[in-house]
């Protein structure tokens, strides 16, 4: 379209109440330098336009129901016609609105510039993450590996996952009532959802439990002296739903155990910029385990590949078969393990042949990796 991208402004998501913008994260001048070849990038609305208050709220500057996995000729054919009229639009939300199939290679390889080179996080936030890696890995005393987890358990993600978890009656009720306050229509009265959650729960679509995991890894011959880091939120149920975890792996910590409260401090501005600190040590790891989707454990996983770390391991838990096997009690250990260890053979991160709608960023092999 040859516009001028204005520096992105993140969304502002009303679960985590985070007001966190591009430039508290990012390393904008790297971002406009190394991308100064490919489009042209500014700071801020330009002076000379006075509807700033209103750019991201009005509908008249607003590009929106942009289908998903939009080609990109659907940008040349609706979305500029609109910025030559307008002279400045937003686009929102922007989420999986470029298709990854039906664009030009050139535009595909952009992308992948974009994500592994020129998104850059703070000095700041890159050293203290090495710093809380090297301090994982000696733990000890020795130099050890060490795992980190991606803990998808917050009470956001399970309220909105509507999967059912083993919990107190009260528990329940007030789930039941978050999810009603947060998600209204989804809701509805309640009823037709215990049906809906064992199906999700047997199609793989929950978010495993603390316990779940742990019996997992436990089955994967990872044993209690374990070096884990675990990436997450605060965790939903708190101590108690972390209990069996800790009692498996009690080699378990966060970043807060890691850094001094002084260290932390400074990052609790920008819940991002906590994240972005999981991020970077769940990179840097020996191996990477993820409890449930989302753009996190994605991002993760395919820039391991991207990197070459594919070759330290990464494992996307079979959620599904797992929910059989917990659903059965009479199940032997023994049997338990065979299985997890057969159906996990090939879940370890390599890269794998892309299809149609497959998610880019999780597996960046034929657009970022291939020269052929």
């Amino acid at each position: 379209m040859n516009a001028t991208l204005i520096l992105p402004v993140l969304k502002q998501d009303q679960i985590w109440k985070d007001q966190t913008k591009f430039e508290d994260i990012f390393d904008v001048d790297h971002f406009i330098n190394y991308l100064k070849d490919d489009v042209r990038i500014v700071r801020d609305i330009p002076d000379w336009f006075t509807e700033k208050d209103e750019l991201f709220t009005s509908i008249r500057r607003t590009v929106k129901n942009i289908p998903k996995y939009a080609p990109a000729q659907f940008y040349v054919d609706n979305v500029l016609p609109r910025i030559k009229e307008k002279k400045i639009m937003s686009i929102k939300p922007f989420v999986d609105r470029l298709g990854y199939d039906n664009v030009p290679m050139k535009i595909n390889r952009l992308r992948c510039r974009v994500n592994y080179h020129a998104l850059k996080f703070l000095p700041g936030i890159e050293e203290m993450a090495d710093k809380l890696a090297t301090r994982m890995r000696n733990r000890t005393g020795n130099v050890n590996p060490y795992m980190a987890l991606h803990l998808r358990f917050e009470k956001g993600m399970v309220g909105l996952s509507f999967c059912d978890f083993a919990g107190t009656r009260e528990e329940k009720a007030m789930m039941a009532e978050y999810r009603q306050k947060q998600w209204p229509r989804r809701f509805k009265n309640g009823s037709h959802l215990w049906s809906l959650a064992l199906e999700k729960r047997k199609e793989g679509r929950c978010p495993l439990e603390p316990g779940e995991i742990g019996f997992i890894l436990r089955a994967m011959g990872y044993t209690k002296e374990t070096q884990i880091y675990v990436a997450s939120g605060q965790v939903y149920g708190g101590n108690n739903r972390m209990a069996p975890l800790r009692n498996m792996f009690p080699n378990l910590v966060t970043k807060e155990d890691l850094a001094s409260k002084e260290e932390i401090e400074h990052f609790k501005k920008h819940v991002t910029s906590l994240a972005a600190l999981d991020f970077l040590v769940c990179l840097k790891s020996d191996v990477f385990v993820m409890t449930h989707g989302g753009n996190f454990a994605k991002l993760i996983i395919g820039f391991r590949r991207y990197m070459g770390r594919h070759r330290l391991k990464s494992i996307k838990p079979d959620k599904g078969l797992m929910s059989k096997f917990f659903g059965n009690p009479y199940m032997p250990w023994a049997n338990f393990v065979e299985d997890v260890m057969i159906t996990h053979q090939t879940r370890t991160g390599l890269p794998e042949a892309t299809f149609p709608h497959y998610d880019l960023w999780e597996n960046p092999l034929s657009h970022c990796m291939c020269r052929a």
